[in-house]
């Protein structure tokens, strides 16, 4: 299994593999040519009403990972389908917030690795 997280506002890289997009609303400023995505999953990102309320406040982390976590647990088969395509190829998450230690990101990934782990 192998995945990664990254920026969708950095450049694509053919060792990304297959990258998805795990934000709910299209980033600003990227089109879709330049995101060179294979997918998005709008769907599998935290809801309009966490998203909002979490608004990348540091503090919030810890509860908003909670939170974010039971959400993926409804979303059982998206989580299947990333774990099949990070036991394939390379699979590399992508986010447009600016705080690279604190997103959804990061807590999907330990999400996914936590799912195979089991």
């Amino acid at each position: 299994m192998d995945i990664q997280i990254k920026r969708i506002y950095e450049e694509a890289s053919k060792d990304d593999g297959y990258r998805v997009l795990v934000d709910r609303i299209w980033p600003r400023g990227v089109s879709k040519k330049e995101a060179k995505l294979d997918k998005w999953m709008k769907e599998i990102a935290p809801s309009s009403d966490l998203r909002k309320w979490f608004n990348h406040k540091e503090g919030r982390f810890n509860d908003f990972s909670k939170k974010y976590n039971s959400e993926l647990e409804k979303h059982s088969d998206l989580v299947t389908e990333l774990i099949q395509k990070s036991k394939k190829n390379k699979l590399t998450l992508l986010f447009a917030a600016k705080d690279t230690k604190h997103n959804q990101a990061i807590v999907l990934k330990k999400h996914l690795e936590n799912k195979v782990d089991k």
